[in-house]
């Protein structure tokens, strides 16, 4: 049970890093640092929204709109904090 656990804490934390991505590279796309005509760029960037935007979606329409600000990863993180919080508390002292 406890190898199971470390799995699903590693997955969190691997798309925390992955939602992490997606927030600084949108950034760097509205402030035409990166371009998405490069093909590597685009291809990571296809892949990381194909990632994420199942999961933000739902957030997204779930929260009020507040002018064009997206706060959806926010809430995406505090999700996968109290997941993870929710593992190390009650999950692993019952798997001893």
């Amino acid at each position: 049970m406890a190898a199971i656990l470390d799995v699903i804490m590693v997955i969190l934390q691997l798309y925390w890093w992955v939602v992490l991505i997606m927030i600084i590279m949108s950034w760097l796309i509205s402030f035409n640092v990166i371009n998405t005509r490069n093909e590597l760029v685009a291809t990571i960037w296809r892949m990381v929204n194909q990632l994420t935007e199942p999961v933000l979606r739902p957030i997204r329409n779930m929260l009020p709109n507040f002018s064009g600000l997206d706060i959806s990863p926010i809430v995406l993180f505090l999700i996968i904090f109290f997941i993870q919080q929710v593992i190390l508390r009650y999950g692993y002292p019952n798997v001893i």
